[in-house]
């Protein structure tokens, strides 16, 4: 990928996708036609001016995004800045959020002060970013945010439709068949703006659409002849959509029980405040992985592989997984021998013995908390945040149980990549004082990989006990390293007395080919011709 230098007097042609509702397939709709214009030999960009996500995504020169802008500016061939999502909001709880300004956090705020102190700000940040972007690039594809019709919010918009007057943009309105009430979420989104607001609708994009296209049609017709405005496709239903997601809400309908037909067992901790849970897609994807996600005691059994996965409030969601009763679940999947425990960031943390937020930096309130035990490590956070990219590869005692049929034990380790997201600093504590189960914490215990973050010193990071059963890491990403992944699967697999795969696919080629074919059903189901003519510049099939 590559950034490109301005080459232009003219400032770029721009589009907003805006959506009757969260959720309704706006950022995948963008993803595609960011694709599209691409391969029609045009330089797009994304950009959304304020995002709402705990799954962020962290940039060439460490800074944090919301992951769509990130998945985004992957489709157009480039990376990602911070220019294209310059205020990100993280919910940590009780109405307060970190805010994150061009990829670096600013402060914990309130909703009402983020909305009273804050907002009337923000356009000067929004708009110099989105004019550097137009500045570069051939067409900027901006995003909105929810509804543009939430009347309570309307005066301090920065995300909708006073975001659209500023950079006097054309606006395609997306909306979800799928959920119901089509024909009212558009019409009723329409009736609750401002003339000047329904001026700069030029068409409908209706998505997930299961059925007769011909039965839809006289709604279709109504539509049009009751609004003026044209509808641009009907886009199918796609269930199997693999671009990454940014909010946990898509986990909803992600499966609570193991597939029958599926070797391993993967089971998948979901917090409250769960965070980049897009660590398990590649897993997901694999021909013999089922990944489900556990909420409550009784739904977790035996598996294979426990992840206890990103968070954003580490001691909240820790405390929370108590109360469930899916500590005391854990341990007895994990003492039966048959299940290994892997913890990711704030899940890493958590397989610790001791947890401290002196300076408030998570929740608000100075706190600490016993871990789960697994692991002889105490971590302490910070207030400044460690956002990086990293690379190495596995260190020389790495303990993991990795397939003995890979060849990552010899002289070609696999090579791990990754990125960091925390404000905590976790040691080695060979001394652990608990007041929980000390029977549990080993202190037998190995570094599992060796890293460097740019170009400093390479060091050890992660840890796990020296049997391989019980692993954490900071890396967010760990299992988009394809030799290692499937490294890792084929040992579950041979602890089951089962034969390796060994290759399977590259999640580099399977995220373009994904990108490929949705590109394909959005161009041939949108009106492309007549999107070119909104943006107004030429097409390359007219």
């Amino acid at each position: 990928m590559s950034t490109f230098e301005p080459s232009r007097t003219n400032p770029a042609a721009i589009l907003m996708l805006q959506g009757t509702a969260s959720d309704v397939g706006k950022s995948v709709v963008t993803t595609a036609l960011c694709r599209i214009f691409l391969q029609d030999g045009y330089r797009p960009a994304p950009f959304k001016s304020q995002n709402m996500a705990l799954n962020s995504y962290v940039t060439e020169d460490g800074k944090e995004i919301g992951r769509a802008q990130g998945v985004q500016a992957e489709a157009c061939g480039i990376e990602a800045t911070t220019d294209m999502n310059p205020i990100l909001i993280k919910p940590v709880k009780d109405m307060h959020s970190q805010i994150v300004v061009h990829g670096v956090p600013y402060a914990y705020m309130s909703a009402s002060d983020y909305r009273k102190d804050f907002l009337p700000q923000a356009k000067h940040t929004v708009m110099d970013a989105l004019n550097r972007l137009r500045d570069t690039y051939d067409i900027v594809l901006m995003e909105g945010a929810g509804s543009p019709a939430e009347i309570n919010l309307k005066d301090r918009d920065i995300v909708n439709m006073n975001l659209a007057g500023w950079a006097d943009a054309p606006v395609l309105l997306v909306s979800d068949i799928d959920r119901g009430g089509v024909f009212a979420s558009l019409v009723g989104t329409i009736e609750l703006l401002e003339p000047h607001e329904v001026q700069r609708i030029r068409g409908f994009i209706i998505n997930k659409f299961r059925g007769d296209l011909s039965l839809l049609q006289p709604g279709l017709d109504w539509l049009e002849e009751r609004t003026g405005i044209p509808v641009l496709g009907v886009l199918p239903y796609l269930p199997d959509i693999r671009i990454e997601a940014e909010d946990s809400v898509v986990l909803d309908k992600k499966p609570k029980e193991s597939a029958k037909d599926k070797e391993l067992d993967i089971a998948v901790i979901r917090y409250p405040r769960i965070s980049n849970f897009t660590d398990t897609d590649a897993l997901a994807a694999e021909p013999d992985v089922s990944v489900r996600y556990v909420t409550e005691a009784g739904q977790l059994g035996v598996p294979d592989a426990i992840i206890l996965p990103g968070t954003k409030d580490t001691i909240g969601d820790l405390l929370e997984l108590r109360e469930r009763g899916l500590e005391d679940d854990i341990r007895e999947a994990v003492k039966t021998g048959r299940t290994q425990l892997v913890g990711i960031c704030g899940g890493y943390q958590m397989l610790g013995t001791a947890l401290f937020d002196p300076d408030a930096v998570e929740s608000g309130l100075p706190q600490q908390a016993d871990g789960l035990g697994w692991l002889a490590l105490s971590t302490t956070f910070l207030k400044e945040k460690q956002t990086v990219r990293v690379q190495g590869t596995l260190s020389n005692h790495c303990p993991l149980l990795l397939s003995s049929a890979s060849d990552s034990g010899s002289a070609s380790k696999p090579v791990i990549g990754g990125y960091e997201i925390h404000m905590g600093v976790t040691e080695y504590v060979p001394e652990p004082r608990i007041s929980i189960d000390k029977a549990l914490v080993s202190t037998k215990m190995k570094t599992l990989f060796q890293i460097r973050r740019g170009e400093g010193t390479a060091f050890e990071e992660g840890w796990g006990t020296t049997d391989g059963r019980v692993w954490g890491t900071y890396l967010h990403g760990v299992f988009d390293n394809d030799r290692f992944r499937r490294s890792w699967l084929d040992g579950l697999r041979q602890a089951k007395g089962l034969v390796p795969l060994d290759s399977t696919f590259t999640v580099r080629e399977a995220k373009e080919q994904e990108f490929d074919r949705v590109a394909e059903v959005v161009r041939t189901h949108l009106d492309m011709e007549q999107i070119y003519r909104i943006l107004g510049i030429s097409s390359p099939i007219s």
